[in-house]
């Protein structure tokens, strides 16, 4: 795959933070570390006009929000470690060494739900390549957790992820006429693929569940949110030398 890959050798690549830090200060160190490590900017600032630019953008969020979960990055992306070395070496081959630093071994087997939304999303790539197998396999892993999708894929914003598998799941996006949201949109159409309904009522705008299936998505990505908390918490820090308030919260 041709790719155009951005010089990165005179950077200052900032220190992989442990993995393991779980606080708000720990998730922005480290998923703001990993984006950057992989990528060389801030993903805020990230340009993906191009597709190539986008694809490499969707899989360094991916990789940066699952970094910041507290374990193996492969299991939390839902890649096993070959499967991970290769995107690696095929999107990021001058971050090799950060990706080194993470824990590699295989994945759980992961539930029948994983598994299920990843056979949906294989047997509707619009390409027949190693790009659409590991955003299968990583999109089915991110929908298990318990946010809007998009968020859980690190994503800036919901019109990222409705790209995202346009792109690479055009048959199976094609369907959701209603912009239904995604993760829900998924199970539907594994519904009706088997011949079952899922729904309580024949016409949406009729249904209880309606603000479930279509409310809004819009919000802030966990990225940024963590890189604001952090921000909001240095900010806070006494100035060297000022006195502290006996009492005051360390």
């Amino acid at each position: 795959m041709a790719l155009l890959v951005q010089d990165l050798s005179d950077r200052t690549m900032p220190p992989p933070q442990p993995f393991r830090e779980q606080n708000d200060r720990g998730s922005a160190t480290v998923g703001a570390a990993v984006y950057y490590g992989l990528t060389g900017c801030d993903p805020a600032a990230a340009v993906v006009e191009s597709d190539a630019a986008f694809d490499r953008h969707v899989f360094a969020s991916i990789l940066a929000v699952a970094a910041t979960e507290g374990a193996a990055v492969g299991v939390r992306a839902g890649l096993n470690a070959a499967d991970l070395a290769a995107l690696v070496t095929t999107w990021f081959p001058l971050a090799r060494s950060l990706a080194m630093t993470w824990t590699w071994h295989e994945t759980s087997p992961g539930d029948d739900d994983v598994a299920m939304v990843r056979d949906l999303l294989l047997a509707n790539c619009t390409r027949d390549d190693e790009t659409g197998r590991w955003l299968a396999a990583m999109v089915a892993r991110r929908a298990a957790e318990p946010n809007h999708l998009w968020e859980d894929l690190g994503l800036r914003d919901r019109s990222e992820l409705s790209r995202l598998l346009n792109r690479h799941f055009a048959p199976l996006a094609a369907r959701n006429t209603n912009n239904m949201r995604w993760k829900r949109f998924f199970y539907r159409a594994l519904c009706e693929d088997d011949g079952l309904v899922m729904c309580s009522t024949p016409v949406c705008s009729r249904c209880g569940d309606f603000d479930l299936c279509f409310g809004d998505e819009s919000g802030e990505s966990r990225l940024a949110y963590h890189r604001r908390l952090l921000a909001l918490k240095v900010s806070s820090l006494p100035e060297p030398g000022e006195i502290v308030p006996s009492g005051a919260a360390a």
